[in-house]
């Protein structure tokens, strides 16, 4: 093959191009700054990153963490009323947000470029100096309320819940970013200040700085807002994430909700980044190959007719990544669907399942994509955060040539570990009419388990 892949210079060029573009700062007290200039639009985003979320939950703090996302933006010692925060962020014409996973929290705002100092100050002033005032958290935990409320009229969210709770076990807390309404509504501001204590601290932080932007002014900024910001304990030292316990036997459940359509979740442990990088690379190749329209996999099982749709993914984690595959079958072609799934499964482990052009194939779009995404300063942003927080950035520098080393052989070695008669959870969405018409059960769901 002629291209990208063909080449090890390119692939390492490439590399060396994310680390030239890339460039990173580390202040005295641990605080990483990470910068990459853009100048093709006068925007810049800023963005702090927390390793957080749900993945730090206990069960008394189930879903704490997302409600800290949204105290983020509210008063504190500089901007100490309800709004004056959000009043300064529309002064400096700011569209900003935040999101909540399983193993980081962020935070951003995008400001014309000529208001990038001003917005890492007001980014300073949120990050170093909230107050949690009463009458505001009191508003947000409607708010929240009314996200979780939202998620729960859809149908789907209660399959997904579903199969997570039992692929989890006792882990569930760590893995629910969302988290559970009675404990959003017992919050109080002093649970607020205890997360901000363990993990708002600078060295379990990053501010990221993509756009028009000059990466040594940046710097210099950091260390006059930051430089002074006392380094804390490591929280993850002082309370160690508990291990994920293995699924151990096949579970499933079935969700009856008023849908016309029947849809199968299967979910299986996956790698987690701290223990089993190569297979986390591997995950993602496989999940492309098979997904691919016309693979042999695709062939099988949805141009048969068996399935409508059918999808493969694995969700990169540092404490365990769920590996899914989700479709939607016809009612009375559910158990015939499920089997011949069963079937194909144990054949991708075999050697001329996976070829190494399907493998090729999709490691050349990755590649690209993951150097396309550099010109996207407000994504990228988001990417880097993300991969910070969950695996450090050390893995995405070596992406590229990781991937580009991925073999059918990786693959296949890959869902041996992971996959092919492991332990999974099956569930599956139907309405009750559907179900009393199958009579379907848990029971045949998970062959050699226990509901």
């Amino acid at each position: 093959m002629v291209g990208l892949l063909a080449s090890a210079p390119l692939l390492h060029a490439q590399r060396a191009e994310l680390e030239r573009r890339i460039r990173r700062d580390t202040l005295a007290n641990g605080l990483e700054i990470i910068v990459v200039e853009n100048h093709g639009v006068p925007l810049a985003t800023v963005e702090a990153d927390s390793r957080n979320g749900s993945f730090t939950q206990s069960p008394t703090y189930e879903g704490l963490s997302h409600l800290y996302e949204h105290m983020f933006f509210k008063a504190n010692a500089a901007y100490p009323q309800p709004e004056q925060f959000v009043a300064r962020a529309s002064e400096l014409g700011a569209v900003f947000n935040g999101s909540t996973t399983e193993e980081q929290v962020n935070y951003w705002l995008t400001v014309p470029s000529d208001s990038t100092m001003p917005a890492l100050s007001l980014l300073a002033s949120a990050l170093r100096t909230p107050l949690f005032r009463q009458d505001e958290l009191e508003r947000e935990r409607s708010v929240v309320i009314g996200e979780y409320d939202r998620q729960e009229s859809n149908p789907f969210y209660a399959l997904t819940t579903s199969v997570d709770k039992l692929l989890w076990g006792s882990a569930w807390s760590r893995k629910n970013p969302l988290g559970e309404r009675a404990v959003i509504l017992r919050t109080t501001p002093e649970q607020m200040r205890e997360i901000q204590r363990k993990y708002y601290v600078p060295n379990n932080m990053a501010i990221i700085v993509t756009g028009d932007v000059n990466a040594d002014q940046i710097f210099a900024a950091a260390r006059r807002l930051f430089g002074d910001w006392p380094r804390a304990a490591d929280p993850f030292k002082a309370e160690p994430i508990p291990p994920v316990p293995a699924l151990t036997r096949n579970r499933a459940v079935v969700v009856e909700q008023p849908v016309n359509a029947v849809v199968v979740m299967m979910r299986w442990q996956g790698p987690g980044a701290h223990a089993d990088v190569p297979s986390t690379y591997a995950a993602d190749v496989f999940s492309d190959v098979l997904e691919q329209p016309g693979s042999r996999f695709q062939r099988r099982l949805v141009d048969s007719g068996l399935w409508q749709s059918i999808q493969v993914n694995y969700y990169t984690l540092n404490q365990t990544g769920p590996i899914t595959i989700s479709g939607s079958v016809a009612p009375e072609k559910l158990r015939e669907a499920i089997a011949a799934l069963d079937r194909e499964l144990l054949e991708v482990v075999k050697p001329g399942y996976i070829t190494a052009d399907a493998v090729n194939s999709v490691k050349q779009r990755r590649i690209v994509g993951t150097m396309e995404s550099l010109e996207n300063a407000s994504g990228f942003a988001h990417q880097l955060g993300f991969w910070w927080a969950v695996t450090g950035l050390d893995y995405f520098f070596g992406y590229v040539d990781t991937m580009a080393r991925q073999t059918p052989e990786d693959l296949r070695r890959y869902a041996a570990r992971y996959i092919v008669g492991k332990p999974r959870v099956t569930g599956v969405i139907l309405s009750p009419e559907t179900r009393r018409t199958l009579k379907l059960t848990e029971a045949e769901l998970a062959p050699g388990g226990t509901p």
